[in-house]
């Protein structure tokens, strides 16, 4: 692996849940994703009285992000059914998917997130951008004191998702690794 790792979560950053019906942000499409999957986690028949989840997605973040020069990984709750429903959507390849496991919404006694730890053990020392709407101080410290290499977590904001803004921080933090005067 030459390139640093880009760790992915959906909602949130792509899928900007947060946003007000009449504030969705411009470029978006929507899209309805039934609740039942083909998974096997929610209780028997209720996902069929639910309302499909809309997700809403700026398929032009697919080219944005391939040209950031990381390796993309889904970092997300949708685990391998990104690849199912959101890559399509953006352009994206079939990426790998940190399977959470037993770590899945698991809270932790430190405050830690829950991806933390997957997310640093998945890296195994190699540089990672981690963007998500959910990290905190907590995180950070858990990176810098357990993750041997250079670490980014990157808050993106629920309500606009990624932005050019966003953009430009992860492609400088990509650049940095390589150039240090960047």
């Amino acid at each position: 692996m030459n390139r640093p790792l880009l760790f992915l979560d959906v909602d949130g950053p792509l899928n900007p849940y947060a946003a007000k019906p009449e504030r969705r942000p411009d470029g978006y499409t929507t899209l309805r994703v039934p609740w039942n999957r083909g998974t096997s986690d929610e209780p028997r028949g209720l996902s069929s009285r639910l309302r499909p989840l809309r997700v809403r997605l700026n398929p032009e973040h697919g080219r944005a992000l391939l040209r950031l020069g990381y390796e993309l990984c889904w970092a997300t709750t949708w685990m391998d059914e990104a690849n199912r429903w959101i890559g399509p959507v953006l352009g994206l390849p079939e990426l790998p998917f940190v399977d959470f496991g037993d770590a899945l919404f698991r809270d932790r006694p430190d405050g830690v997130h829950w991806k933390t730890v997957p997310l640093v053990e998945y890296a195994d020392g190699h540089p990672f951008a981690w963007v998500d709407d959910e990290q905190s101080v907590l995180d950070e410290l858990y990176v810098s004191t357990h993750h041997p290499g250079p670490g980014l977590l990157h808050h993106v904001d629920p309500r606009i998702g990624l932005r050019e803004d966003d953009f430009r921080t992860l492609a400088h933090f990509a650049r940095s690794l390589t150039d240090p005067a960047s």
